[in-house]
């Protein structure tokens, strides 16, 4: 799925000048990718919210008024170390016929069995790395975690992926462990 943010090209400013970007809704950021320049921009910090707590997965097609949209992932977010508040994004641009370094998140469903009677669910890991061409690529690997009882462990190995995805992270990594209180 692809949520389309408009964006505008910025300068480099000073951080009263980007303070000031902030408290107006904007959210500033910068795009990266191969054989590309790196650019300036800055975003609507309220559709960008909404898409984090939607679950930040998936492309983000950035439309800017004066020149061709640029198709991008999101690859890190800075947040202000007391309020939380977003002060800086990073995306990277996608390129469909380069193969692409990137992070799927992973989404949880269910409630493990043992966990009505006193297990504990402990995340360990809440994105799986992956190589793929852009079209190959899943906005979120999901698994149902109510059967799990205490004790079991969910590994990277356990993800099942088109055979054109190559998995990064080491299959062995805990993604998720119900255990005892």
């Amino acid at each position: 799925m692809t949520t389309y943010i408009q964006a505008e090209t910025r300068i480099k400013l000073k951080p009263s000048r980007l303070q000031n970007l902030r408290q107006s809704g904007r959210l500033p950021g910068i795009v990266f990718g191969k054989n590309t320049e790196n650019e300036m921009i800055h975003i609507p910090s309220v559709p960008f919210q909404k898409w984090l707590n939607q679950g930040a997965s998936g492309f983000i097609e950035l439309q800017f008024e004066d020149k061709p949209s640029l198709t991008v992932l999101l690859e890190d977010l800075q947040r202000d170390p007391v309020t939380r508040d977003l002060i800086h994004v990073d995306f990277q641009q996608v390129q469909n016929d380069e193969v692409l370094r990137t992070k799927i998140p992973v989404k949880f469903n269910g409630t493990p069995e043992d966990a009505k009677y006193g297990g504990v669910v402990q995340i360990q890991l809440a994105a799986i790395e992956v190589e793929a061409l852009p079209r190959h690529l899943p906005t979120v690997v999901e698994f149902d975690i109510s059967a799990m009882k205490i004790g079991q462990t969910l590994h990277v190995e356990d993800a099942e992926f088109a055979p054109e995805v190559t998995v990064i992270s080491e299959g062995n990594e805990s993604l998720l462990s119900v255990i005892k209180p």
